[in-house]
């Protein structure tokens, strides 16, 4: 069983930054990849960034690309998400995913998600 808490949303102007964490706890050894989706108000989830346990491997979903940065702390069990030059646009529901396996775009690969933080970006 996996727990993931996110934490870190709020609200900022645009262009300012934003800094998420995904707090895991339980089977943490069991899940391979960890993810952050978003979901803006009226839209579907979407991916944004994945990166596999032992790191070597990150995955951006555009346009987060220029933007994001995904990291994992094995030690402290986080996930994070650094977020600069933030836009209106990215104003969404961040949510926290993990599944067993290799990375993947789509929030129905995977099994455990979190309860989300809200980032809002406005001036």
């Amino acid at each position: 069983q996996l727990q993931l808490v996110e934490s870190g949303g709020g609200l900022v102007q645009p262009g300012g930054s934003l800094r998420l964490s995904c707090a895991a706890s339980g089977s943490t050894s069991d899940y391979y990849a960890y993810a952050w989706f978003r979901q803006a108000p009226g839209k579907g989830r979407e991916a944004v960034a994945c990166i596999t346990l032992n790191g070597r491997n990150t995955v951006y979903v555009d346009p987060a690309k220029a933007r994001f940065t995904i990291s994992r702390d094995i030690a402290k069990k986080t996930i994070d998400l650094q977020m600069n030059g933030l836009e209106p646009e990215d104003t969404a529901v961040y949510y926290c995913a993990a599944r067993m396996y290799a990375c993947r775009d789509r929030d129905s690969e995977f099994h455990d998600w979190g309860q989300g933080t809200q980032g809002t970006v406005s001036s």
